[in-house]
């Protein structure tokens, strides 16, 4: 496959009159095919070289989009384990979260973070996000595929913001097992 990528690109400068083919070109040009598994569970194809790249759904030979099951498996209390506008988790919260993931048994996780109304709307997407990154690290350190890391902000409340129970709820790290 690499040959042909230099060939290819060997007569494509040949067409544009360019004498030859920087190696670092050539490199680049191999593409690496990997499928991506969105939040829904349902798989994607991607191909990317590095500078650029496409992806597809990956569908039945019919049509229908190829999706694995997935749903919640696990939830984080953003006041349990995040102080707060932080997104460090305790020593004790890590090793919890350790033990939760060695025993999950769900093949692939897709970790999203929630927030509450309270700050802005760029400042909540950013702690969403750092929070559920700490989480999947802390997967990942425990043997285990992290497909995704969302931060949501205050997108997808659980329940109303008027209320600090309802704020409570907002607040967390959701854990999506797919299979």
């Amino acid at each position: 496959m690499k040959n042909f990528i230099v060939l290819l690109l060997t007569i494509v400068s040949f067409s544009f009159g360019i004498a030859s083919v920087p190696n670092a070109v050539q490199a680049q040009a191999v593409y690496i095919p990997s499928i991506w598994v969105d939040p829904d569970g349902c798989e994607h194809w991607v191909m990317d070289d590095g500078a650029e790249g496409y992806m597809t759904p990956h569908v039945t030979r019919d049509g229908r989009p190829v999706c694995n099951g997935s749903g919640i498996c696990g939830l984080v209390s953003s006041d349990q384990f995040f102080k707060t506008n932080s997104a460090r988790i305790g020593q004790t919260g890590r090793a919890e979260l350790e033990r939760y993931f060695r025993n999950a048994g769900g093949p692939k996780f897709s970790i999203q973070g929630h927030t509450d109304s309270r700050a802005s709307d760029a400042y909540n997407q950013k702690l969403s996000l750092a929070r559920a990154q700490a989480v999947a690290d802390i997967a990942r350190r425990s043997g285990v595929d992290v497909v995704d890391v969302l931060g949501f902000g205050e997108t997808r409340p659980r329940a109303s913001n008027a209320t600090s129970e309802g704020m409570t709820k907002n607040r967390r790290v959701e854990i999506f097992c797919v299979n």
